[in-house]
C-alpha cells in the first residue's frame, strides 16, 4: 500500500493544522515533513489561501525550491481552478502510471487526483516545485 492512501479522506478545516484535518497548505507542509523530513513555513489558517500562493511564489521560502517540468514523487503542485483561486499538494505516483495530486480542498478533504480528474474537476497544474536537495540528489 502506498503511503498516500493513509491520508484519503481526511477532512478540511479552515484552521486544521493535522494530523486530524487539514487546510491545504498545512496539508503539504504536515506530508512534507512526515514523508520527506523537511520543514516548510507555517501558516496559521486557510482564511490566507492566496497568501499561501504568494508564501510559494514570492516568499524566501521559494529559494529552497525550484520549478521544474517533470515531477517526481514528493514535488510541490500548484494547482489552480475550481472553487478556489489556487491550492498547493504534493506529486504522487503511487502505482508508477502517470501520477497525480495529492491535495486536500474544502469539500472533498485529502483526495487524489490524476492529471485527467483534476481537469475533469476544473483544476489545472500552474506548475511543479521541488526541493533544492532533491535536485541535487536527482541530478
Amino acid at each position: 500500500m502506498h503511503w498516500a492512501s493513509s491520508y484519503i479522506g481526511i477532512p478540511f478545516d479552515r484552521q486544521g493544522e493535522g494530523p486530524d484535518s487539514f487546510h491545504c497548505w498545512s496539508f503539504v507542509r504536515f506530508v512534507q515533513k512526515a514523508q520527506f523530513n523537511i520543514e516548510m513555513a507555517h501558516i496559521p489558517s486557510q482564511d490566507a489561501v492566496l497568501t499561501s500562493v504568494k508564501l510559494f511564489q514570492a516568499h524566501p521560502e521559494l529559494d529552497r525550491w525550484e520549478q521544474v517540468s517533470d515531477p517526481v514523487e514528493g514535488d510541490c503542485v500548484l494547482i489552480g481552478g475550481g472553487r478556489f483561486a489556487f491550492l498547493i499538494g504534493i506529486w504522487c505516483q503511487p502505482d508508477g502510471n502517470g501520477g497525480g495530486v495529492l491535495h486536500c480542498a474544502q469539500g472533498s478533504g485529502v483526495v487524489f487526483q490524476s492529471k485527467t480528474d483534476l481537469q475533469t474537476s476544473g483544476w489545472h497544474i500552474n506548475g511543479f516545485y521541488r526541493f533544492k536537495q532533491w535536485a541535487c540528489r536527482l541530478a
